[in-house]
């Protein structure tokens, strides 16, 4: 049936209002009107919003509304820059606080070793570096210098200073033959493992050891070579002719650093590294976080339900990229058969797996606590107080700093050591 709107149609109004006009006498008979008014409601547009700048009035509540969002934010961060960064500040401002523990073994039982012992315990040479040097007996070291070198490698102290066997004797033959040959350095071995901490070794230990065994050898040799001008007059002329190291160089020593860091990229495994494998922890924390509340399904889950599919989620995906985290040091040619052969990449792929865990979890935890919005401060506080026990042996920070021997990252450092140089295994998962 034909029909005629008694209004123009139109899309830009919200309600149309629209009259058919009835032209056959059925309509009549039925008891209708010859029009009938018919509403139809349409959406309105949404107009976009006006762009205007940053201080126009017409944005005042929301520019208030940004500021009381955006700064307290600020003041936050500058809090943490005081209360956290001094963390990691106050590691590194006075150290070393303490000396570091070394031991002086006299396999000679001569001069020599009588004279260095004495020296290396003295006031006058502890205040030349940041050892603090204790005699030992030789009888503890029945395998002379190479069970004294494994006694180092198993952290028993943390460096060794060994008067030689028959460094005297070798002396005293080298003066009565004038020994052109003589080699003073063999009468003294300092013994230390650089890998156990490289930056101990290279600003403390051997400095400290080699400022003090310098000291001790030059005032030897004055009073060694005073002592021949007294005796041995007669024959100094010839001697020094001859033999002349006998006089000037009467003992010196040899540095052995039976485990050095000799792998350049093992500081990414010991130290950056862990740094990165904790933000990636982070990283799983929050896909894993946005991918639930995307659609909903905290709201759709029993409290049982959802504790274990974060716990399955976040572990699986830790036990994906840990091995992911192995093969891309493998692919750079980092050896880990040192110590455990061709077990080494297995061991070390499921050390990063445990650290992952260790520093993942911990932030998963306390999602619920901090929520979303603090997580980031916990996560720099979290960076900060591990890396803070890393750098340096904690034997030497201030005894606040003693929280360290169950940090992740101190035990993770302390492992991927073991695996890389072959030095103490201390951490209870690898065997």
């Amino acid at each position: 049936m034909p029909f005629e709107p008694s209004v123009p149609l139109s899309t830009s109004d919200s309600t149309l209002h629209v009259g058919f006009t009835s032209l056959g006498a059925s309509a009549m008979a039925y008891g209708g009107s010859n029009t009938t008014p018919v509403s139809i409601s349409l959406p309105e547009k949404e107009k976009p919003p006006i762009r205007v700048g940053f201080f126009d009035a017409k944005i005042a509540d929301i520019r208030k509304k940004y500021l009381a969002e955006f700064l307290p934010g600020c003041i936050a961060l500058s809090l943490a820059i005081f209360g956290f960064f001094s963390i990691f500040w106050g590691a590194l401002y006075k150290a070393p606080a303490r000396a570091l523990d070394g031991i002086v073994v006299d396999f000679d039982g001569g001069v020599i070793g009588l004279n260095v012992s004495r020296a290396l315990v003295s006031d006058s040479v502890t205040q030349l570096g940041e050892m603090r040097w204790r005699v030992v007996s030789a009888e503890q070291y029945p395998g002379g210098i190479e069970e004294l070198s494994n006694a180092i490698r198993e952290q028993h102290s943390w460096a060794a200073i060994a008067i030689c066997a028959n460094a005297t004797q070798r002396l005293e033959t080298a003066l009565l033959s004038r020994n052109a040959s003589y080699d003073g350095t063999e009468a003294i071995t300092f013994i230390a493992a650089e890998a156990r901490n490289e930056n101990a070794y290279r600003n403390l230990i051997r400095p400290s050891a080699q400022a003090a065994l310098q000291s001790i050898a030059e005032t030897f040799a004055i009073e060694f070579a005073g002592q021949q001008v007294v005796s041995n007059s007669a024959n100094m002329a010839v001697l020094l002719a001859e033999a002349p190291q006998v006089i000037t160089k009467p003992i010196s020593y040899k540095i052995n650093n039976i485990t050095p860091f000799d792998i350049p990229v093992a500081t990414a495994l010991t130290f950056v590294g862990l740094i990165f494998l904790l933000i990636i922890s982070f990283f799983v924390v929050l896909l894993n976080y946005y991918a639930r509340e995307r659609v909903h399904l905290d709201d759709h889950l029993t409290t049982r339900s959802l504790i274990m599919l974060r716990m399955v989620t976040t572990v699986g995906a830790y036990f994906w990229l840990s091995l992911m985290y192995a093969c891309h040091s493998l692919a750079f040619k980092v050896d880990l058969t040192r110590k455990f052969g061709h077990g080494g990449f297995p061991v070390f792929w499921m050390l990063s797996f445990s650290g992952m865990l260790a520093c993942g979890l911990a932030l998963e935890s306390l999602m619920a606590l901090l929520t979303i919005d603090f997580m980031p401060f916990f996560l720099l506080f979290w960076i900060i107080c591990n890396l803070s026990v890393t750098i340096l042996p904690i034997e030497v920070l201030p005894v606040v700093y003693r929280y360290g021997y169950v940090a992740p990252f101190y035990n993770l450092s302390h492992a991927a050591r073991c695996i890389l140089f072959g030095t103490k295994n201390t951490g209870e998962m690898i065997y």
